[in-house]
């Protein structure tokens, strides 16, 4: 198991690390006259107003102290900007040479398209005088298989008419027969009348 002062010691460490991070982080300044509190560029604006303000009540020794106090925050400020901006001009040096292989390699692929382009003959006329025809056109069996898109579509059918229902049969069926009239005799109602 870890020790809590092993963990504090890794985590200041990290931040030493990390100079962008310095210039606005927050930092607890125990002066001569208690805690000033906050970024480096607001402590040593503090500071410098407390060494104005010792100066204006003829206190030498107060206004060296806390001058001291603003110096070691500009100090510890302007090396975390030098350090960043050396960053930023390497990554700035960085992105400028990948810019310019890109660059290049473009322009290669470019001459070798170039350079493929006039390789090939321009001419649709071959050796004999004879014009090249603009499509092969390939053998029936070509062993390609055929997709439902490359098929020719079919006319929708038309729907069919309703079927009426059987008439059921008589010779089958005795009770049907009974059931429905013969064509020749008349109705029985209406010979009633």
């Amino acid at each position: 198991m870890r020790s809590s002062k092993s963990r504090s010691r890794n985590k200041s460490n990290r931040n030493r690390n990390n100079p962008g991070n310095i210039i606005n982080r927050v930092f607890d300044s125990s002066g001569p006259e208690g805690k000033v509190r906050g970024t480096p560029q607001q402590i040593i604006d503090k500071y410098s107003q407390l060494a104005r303000d010792a100066f204006l009540s003829n206190d030498r020794v107060a206004g060296e102290n806390f001058q001291q106090h603003a110096e070691h925050y500009t100090r510890l400020l302007s090396e975390a900007q030098r350090e960043v901006e050396t960053r930023r001009q390497q990554a700035d040096q960085q992105n400028r040479e990948r810019q310019q292989r890109e660059k290049e390699e473009r322009e290669r692929k470019a001459e070798a398209a170039e350079a493929a382009e006039a390789a090939e003959p321009v001419s649709d006329v071959s050796a004999e005088g004879a014009e090249q025809p603009d499509l092969i056109e390939a053998p029936s069996d070509s062993g390609l298989v055929e997709t439902p898109e490359s098929k020719p579509r079919k006319a929708p059918a038309r729907g069919r008419k309703p079927r009426k229902p059987a008439k059921p049969r008589t010779e089958d069926n005795p009770e049907a027969a009974k059931e429905q009239p013969k064509p020749d005799a008349p109705d029985a109602p209406e010979a009633a009348e």
